[in-house]
């Protein structure tokens, strides 16, 4: 069947066997007959007696009824490993050239699954971020612009050549006043340590 192409099959009632081996795992055995939905075109397909090898990965949902029937539902994908054409007693694959495979298939996987674990936690952070943008109320948000600031790496990298800086500004440059005047009204080359981190208002 071409790329693309789909295929619909009516499975007779099997036998699907378990064994808990811990509280979050089992192993299972299945054996069914299975039956196309449509007829197959006349002179299609593989010989009869062509075997195959699939791995299956997939998720399956389950949801009790009664006390003796659940429903359940899988959707995953599966890959072929390897094939055994009718009259051959060998496969086309040797059993450690399937497990190569087998291995490469689970890489992929992985980094399928932590590429889409740090979307989702970029994501999360994006979602955290709008909320606390949207919570926050004007008056705190000024008051937040003081505080560490960070540069970004482009700007650090392209105009600093170096990595990201980190410097202290006080609420009062932030919000535009003048904080390097003395008391005195003169002007001072060095901000006290009181105007980064501000007294304590009890």
């Amino acid at each position: 069947m071409r790329v693309g192409g789909n295929h619909s099959w009516y499975y007779e009632q099997g036998e699907w066997k378990e064994t808990k081996v811990t509280p979050d795992k089992w192993h299972f055995t299945y054996a069914v007959k299975k039956r196309r939905k449509w007829d197959a075109p006349e002179g299609s397909g593989a010989p009869m007696g062509t075997e195959y090898h699939w791995y299956i990965l997939a998720h399956q949902t389950v949801k009790k009824l009664n006390a003796n029937e659940y429903t359940t539902s899988m959707t995953g994908a599966k890959y072929k490993l390897a094939h055994r054409r009718a009259g051959n007693e060998e496969w086309n694959a040797s059993g450690r050239a399937q497990l190569r495979q087998l291995i490469a298939i689970l890489e992929e996987n992985i980094t399928q699954l932590r590429h889409e674990l740090e979307n989702v936690g970029g994501e999360m952070r994006a979602m955290q971020l709008e909320r606390d943008s949207t919570c926050v109320p004007s008056q705190r948000r000024k008051e937040m612009m003081g505080g560490r600031l960070v540069m970004p790496n482009s700007l650090a990298l392209g105009i600093l050549g170096q990595p990201p800086l980190e410097m202290y500004i006080p609420y009062a440059a932030a919000t535009g006043a003048d904080a390097n005047k003395s008391p005195s009204g003169s002007s001072s080359s060095s901000t006290s340590k009181s105007e980064f981190f501000p007294k304590n208002s009890k």
